[in-house]
């Protein structure tokens, strides 16, 4: 197909992220961690999911009916129904032989470098856009210096109960659950092959962090995967030494786990 791809993840103390290359395709998941004790943990549901679509995702269907498919398999063989079900955000890149297909659910994210130098960043920022006030709390209670605390554990069990009650809702938020509709409000975009050079898909744990270092998504692109793999290990290190109380950048957890993939694509007009 005429396309390389470098990838790396580093796992923090939820190990939820999955990242599988396939013949033409790259799939990114990022399992919700359960903050409140009544929800059950993700890792069951990536698992499927992320091995469900490497099996399907080179079908001729759309992203979104492929991703709804998934979804309902998980529905009936793992048992879970929506409200009381683990979630996952997605990030999906297929490369045919003259387009490229990207699909996006849920915060997760999906770089695309363009041949004329142009630069898309594709992410769903449907869920902040709710600014729930247990949101708001959430980034006070970081951003004023208690770090991670008992009470920031209440708080982001607050924070999930809020959520919960906006999810796959059109008046809410959109992401991988227990609903196969949700897969139909997936932000969505092609591009002609021949336009595209290279595409980095991560997780919010890598996304979220990389510019802190001053790293550019296109210096990113052209990264080994030993590059990468230090580069998530410099992630690590600047949550760990410069922001180890989420003061600077408040995020959920000092640590979140991190996935990046890059996608390069030849230039078929090269000889």
């Amino acid at each position: 197909m005429g396309t390389t791809v470098e990838s790396a993840q580093l796992a923090a103390g939820s190990d939820e992220d999955r990242l599988v290359v396939t013949d033409g395709a790259v799939i990114v998941l990022d399992g919700a961690t359960a903050h409140d004790p009544a929800m059950p943990s993700a890792g069951a549901y990536v698992d499927f999911l992320a091995a469900d679509l490497a099996r399907t995702i080179g079908e001729s269907s759309s992203l979104a009916d492929i991703l709804a498919r998934s979804i309902a398999r998980a529905v009936d063989v793992l048992g879970i129904e929506p409200g009381a079900a683990p979630s996952s955000t997605v990030a999906l890149v297929r490369i045919e032989p003259d387009v490229v297909d990207v699909l996006v659910l849920g915060d997760s994210s999906v770089i695309v470098g363009l041949r004329t130098g142009a630069v898309d960043v594709h992410t769903d920022d449907r869920l902040p856009r709710l600014q729930l006030p247990e949101a708001d709390l959430f980034r006070r209670f970081l951003a004023d210096g208690q770090g991670y605390s008992g009470r920031h554990q209440k708080v982001l069990q607050e924070l999930q109960v809020a959520e919960r009650a906006r999810r796959n809702r059109p008046d809410g938020y959109w992401i991988a659950e227990a609903d196969p509709r949700a897969a139909e409000h997936a932000l969505r975009v092609r591009y002609p092959r021949d336009q595209v050079e290279w595409i980095v898909a991560a997780t919010d744990g890598a996304f979220d962090l990389v510019p802190t270092l001053g790293v550019s998504w296109p210096e990113v692109a052209n990264m080994s995967t030993r590059q990468l793999e230090h580069l998530l290990r410099d992630v690590h290190i600047w949550e760990a030494e410069v922001d180890p109380d989420g003061q600077a950048l408040p995020r959920a957890k000092r640590h979140d786990d991190k996935a990046v993939a890059v996608v390069r694509i030849a230039d078929r007009t090269e000889s």
